[in-house]
């Protein structure tokens, strides 16, 4: 036989020889996720990716209470149909990611490269095998799989979103209330995440320095471009980066003022955050979705909007304003173009206006 690979991740590497459990399908279980850990670090994944998958195994253990010598493919059959027989039913695409982790574990513990097997079977006289399959795990159909009910604001209701985020400074400042800061702060926010079209990781992420000029509109001095340092990630890779370029002038006058006058108030001193808070930390993707979702019901606009329908609207308004579909992919981010397709969802003024000069063309050029 040949010596075992020192791979990390690898069996040999995980179980010392020497050790006797008293548990041992608990420990050969540790022993397997502790590889799988090491083995994924070492391909570049980031911690936090790592995590989430380990402890979807863990549930998916606890679910079969059995060991991974013993799943077979009807415990996956099993594991998803409760996935998706819940009181709130998991998406789609959770479900498939649920899947992905389990079938990127059972890779793992299968190649015979990492001797998983061959520990096994020397211990429990059976062996792990790959339990999922292209016929028991939910497929990747599409490549958006958001919510259908998920939409862009239209932009009258954009216009009450932010005016009613604006009439929340003056409220506070009229009853002498210190809340008029965060209110202030809160709505640039929001306009930012709107204006450069981000994520709300990414917005929350942002620190002053982010923003910079672009030689090509000196017009908008410090806030030129947005250097989005904490994208949407591929395959558990890093954050990916990309510079927005600004188009919306009354966003730069917005965070301007923001940016000179109000976030000294909160004395960052060195704290680099653009959105700082009262303790010092820097606001969070909850906290955004909290507030946002309070202005939205205040207003009495449609619960399925929520802080990346903003992003959304950007995508739309842009190509409405007849940006190069191109340049909105770029400063979306998206690798495909297909992806900034669905994020779009044209008005009807816009489309009847297209509509009507097509019309007028197509009746001028018949008159000829």
């Amino acid at each position: 036989m040949r010596a075992p690979v020192d791979l990390p991740g690898a069996a040999h590497l995980e179980l010392t020889p020497s050790v006797v459990h008293l548990r041992p399908a608990e420990a050969v279980f540790e022993a397997m996720l502790t590889g799988w850990a090491r083995q994924q670090q070492s391909r570049g994944l980031s911690v936090t990716t790592v995590g989430v998958r380990l402890e979807i195994v863990r549930r998916f253990a606890t679910f079969t209470n059995s060991w991974p010598w013993d799943w077979t493919p009807a415990d996956v059959e099993d594991w998803t149909a409760s996935l998706r027989c819940r009181s709130r039913p998991l998406s789609h695409s959770t479900v498939r990611n649920y899947q992905n982790a389990l079938g990127l574990f059972m890779d793992y513990v299968t190649d015979r490269r990492y001797g998983w097997q061959a520990e096994c079977e020397a211990k429990f006289g059976t062996h792990p095998v790959q339990i999922c399959h292209e016929w028991n795990t939910v497929r990747h159909i599409s490549d958006h799989e958001a919510r259908p009910r998920v939409r862009p604001l239209t932009r009258a209701e954009l216009q009450r979103f932010f005016d009613h985020a604006d009439e929340q400074v003056v409220r506070a400042r009229r009853l002498g209330s210190k809340g008029w800061v965060a209110a202030f702060r809160d709505a640039t926010l929001f306009k930012t995440i709107y204006a450069w079209g981000l994520r709300r990781r990414e917005a929350a992420m942002l620190e002053v320095g982010d923003f910079t000029r672009n030689a090509a509109a000196p017009e908008f001095g410090s806030f030129g471009m947005c250097n989005v340092r904490y994208g949407k990630s591929t395959n558990g890779g890093p954050p990916r980066r990309r510079a927005v370029l600004t188009v919306m002038p009354w966003a730069v006058e917005a965070l301007t003022e923001y940016v000179e006058k109000i976030r000294p108030v909160y004395r960052p001193g060195r704290q680099p955050t653009l959105w700082p808070t009262e303790r010092g930390g820097r606001v969070r993707t909850t906290y955004i979705d909290i507030r946002f979702g309070q202005y939205r019901d205040e207003l009495g606009l449609p619960a399925e909007l929520h802080p990346h329908c903003l992003r959304h609207s950007y995508v739309t308004h842009l190509h409405e304003d007849g940006f190069d579909p191109f340049f909105v992919q770029q400063q979306s981010g998206h690798a495909h173009a297909s992806t900034t397709a669905l994020y779009t969802g044209v008005s009807n003024d816009y489309k009847n206006r297209v509509l009507r000069a097509a019309l007028d063309r197509a009746f001028q050029e018949g008159g000829s």
